[in-house]
């Protein structure tokens, strides 16, 4: 059963196709990972899924229904949320503040202004939950702008998960991190997966490798190939185009 799906989308500028009627079928509860060189198009791909940016042909099925149309905070509400390049943390916050803000704007009318934030049940859970799954429970209290680097980017994730997601977009969670951030992060998603389901981009092969269910390579803007970790690692044509002759 696909949880999204895409069928033949299609982003030009001018003569230059930067998705070439990309069709993906994304699993309920898989984490699907798509990989490439630079300019393979596949921020542009989160783009349009995300709804940040329309598509020029094809459509994307989410939930069995068409999504095309819909802008950005309607895809959120139905279940489609993006983390970590479009999420604003507030500095001034709290790690558990941030959460909460982030679970109250997800619902459609769960601003009361003249109610404390704290004092709202529903998001003070979500909150904590995500919070707790994003390995961030001993900083609940801490300061938002206080937060080292790769603490940030879990906060990030944090409030995606708070905002209660069917379909997770992670759109290089890794990038900047060190070694040591890398794989914690790495242990926080493995333990979301089956729980969401999750599209991942990402140049961090390892994990890349150590988490995806399916791998799509996408090439000058056209999916070449998807398939397991295994098929992928042998593929003649991905392996000249993407992986090399490295081990991974």
């Amino acid at each position: 059963m696909a949880s999204l799906r895409t069928e033949g989308l299609v982003k030009r500028y001018g003569a230059l196709l930067v998705t070439d009627h990309v069709s993906l079928d994304i699993r309920v509860g898989e984490l699907h990972a798509v990989i490439g060189p630079n300019g393979a198009g596949k921020t542009t791909l989160i783009n349009q899924l995300s709804g940040e940016l329309p598509a020029d042909a094809g459509r994307i099925v989410f939930g069995g229904q068409d999504i095309s149309a819909l802008p950005v905070h309607q895809r959120a509400r139905a279940g489609l949320l993006r983390s970590y390049q479009i999420t604003s943390i507030f500095e001034e916050f709290t790690v558990a503040e941030n959460a909460m803000l982030a679970a109250m704007a997800a619902k459609r009318h769960a601003w009361r202004f003249w109610t404390p934030m704290r004092d709202d049940p529903v998001a003070r859970d979500a909150a904590e939950a995500a919070v707790s799954a994003a390995g961030l429970a001993s900083h609940s209290d801490t300061l938002a702008g206080e937060l080292a680097y790769g603490q940030r980017r879990q906060l990030e994730l944090a409030m995606a998960l708070a905002a209660q997601p069917k379909f997770l977009l992670l759109d290089e969670p890794m990038a900047g991190m060190s070694v040591q951030e890398s794989a914690a992060v790495t242990e926080l998603l493995r333990g979301l997966k089956g729980r969401y389901t999750i599209l991942l981009v990402e140049h961090d092969m390892d994990a890349v490798f150590a988490l995806a269910d399916r791998i799509s390579v996408l090439v000058y803007g056209s999916v070449m190939f998807t398939g397991t970790p295994a098929e992928i690692r042998e593929h003649p044509e991905v392996r000249a185009v993407y992986l090399g002759d490295e081990t991974v």
